[in-house]
């Protein structure tokens, strides 16, 4: 890991361009030149995903059984299906006989059928049977492509990527969420930009000004920043004051000032945010094409007294934080994200200036997972083979 500790400088806790690029000059790839500051920024609204991860792509309690719903990853149309014996299966979203979206079609025990010509699907995404196939006759040996999916922390996963990585690539880690002394409140996000403007939002702290109506944080300050090829670690000290920073924990009185230390992690492709014993976010992230993505986020919060008081109204007390507070602040990031993929997408060249050195080093992060995928498939036999039958 690439460590380093940012000292104070002015309000900001910044530090000189040159010290800037030796944090984010990070590449994990040593046949490509290391690029620059300016490139990277001149191009991560146009960079894909890395699919060799798992990603969220909904919450558990819309699949009720024989329930068909479409998805997307990154471009990437999925039909994800729950058969009568409750179990979850994942197909590409188009019937290999005419192309019809599968969703659009019906769950018949553990199978899906395509809604055009009644042609069935089972899990491993073979054809078992046609109606009107003449008896003797076999089905075709093609094959729809599949998905590995899994059910926790209440969300559905996907992984999109290479199926022989999926088993040994874990889920990220929410240990909170069989602690009966926290309160869980789940938080739905849709925003139509690119996740890196997403991404950039989660990390950036300094935005506190926008929510000053809303008694957010001010007077941030990064005080670390650690960086290495699959993730970021930034620190920030920031104040809380008001009743709402008393109601939640971060204030002893509304009067008077208080400064508290906000964890962000960034492991690709989801965050971990924390703040001491108080509070953590788990902010998992589903990037759905060029200008959309969604987040399904889980905060958790400790009321500040026993929880047998509190438990038997915890759905209540979850909506409530959800409606009055949370999604307020959710609705502010969501107009300046949108407004910033606005912005690109009237003029891509157009430059920017960006001085927080922690999200340079997130745009290295997901630029150098883009691109180490890349190199990873090109190196595939398949596509050895395909340059070599060009040239």
């Amino acid at each position: 890991m690439h460590k380093h500790t940012s000292p104070r400088h002015g309000s900001f806790g910044l530090r000189a361009d040159k010290e800037i690029n030796q944090v984010i000059k990070i590449g994990i790839m040593d046949n490509r030149p290391t690029l620059s500051i300016k490139e990277i920024q001149n191009t991560i609204r146009q960079v894909g995903i890395n699919p060799n991860y798992w990603y969220p792509v909904a919450w558990t309690d819309i699949f009720k059984k024989k329930d068909v719903i479409p998805v997307t990853i990154w471009n990437q149309n999925i039909v994800v299906y729950r058969t009568t014996n409750g179990h979850l299966n994942a197909l590409e979203d188009a019937c290999l006989h005419k192309g019809v979206e599968l969703h659009k079609g019906e769950v018949q025990q553990d199978r899906i059928v395509c809604p055009y010509h009644g042609w069935e699907f089972d899990n491993t995404g073979s054809c078992v049977r046609i109606p009107y196939l003449q008896e003797g006759k076999k089905c075709p040996s093609a094959r729809i492509r599949t998905f590995p999916v899994q059910e926790r922390y209440q969300m559905v996963w996907l992984f999109p990527g290479n199926l022989t990585l999926a088993e040994q690539t874990p889920l990220p880690v929410v240990p909170e969420f069989d602690d009966p002394d926290w309160l869980m409140v789940k938080i739905p996000g849709h925003f139509m930009a690119h996740f890196s403007t997403c991404n950039e939002n989660t990390m950036d702290v300094f935005h506190g000004h926008l929510h000053k109506g809303l008694q957010g944080w001010f007077d941030p300050e990064l005080i670390k920043l650690d960086s290495h090829d699959s993730g970021v670690v930034a620190e920030y000290r920031v104040s809380y004051k008001g009743r709402l920073a008393k109601l939640l924990g971060l204030a002893k009185s509304a009067e008077e000032t208080y400064q508290r230390t906000v964890s962000i992690e960034y492991a690709y492709p989801h965050y971990q945010n924390r703040m001491g014993e108080l509070s953590s976010l788990y902010l998992m992230r589903l990037p759905v094409g060029p200008a959309e993505t969604r987040s399904f986020s889980l905060m958790f919060l400790k009321p500040g007294i026993p929880s047998k008081f509190w438990q038997p109204y915890k759905e209540q007390l979850a909506r409530l934080l959800w409606r009055f507070l949370l999604k307020r602040f959710l609705d502010q990031d969501k107009e300046m994200i949108e407004s910033e993929q606005t912005t690109y997408n009237a003029d891509p060249q157009a430059r920017k200036i960006e001085i927080n050195p922690a999200i340079m080093a997130l745009r290295r992060v997901i630029y150098d997972q883009y691109q180490s995928h890349i190199s990873a498939t090109e190196a595939t036999p398949e596509k050895r083979t395909a340059r070599k039958d060009k040239s």
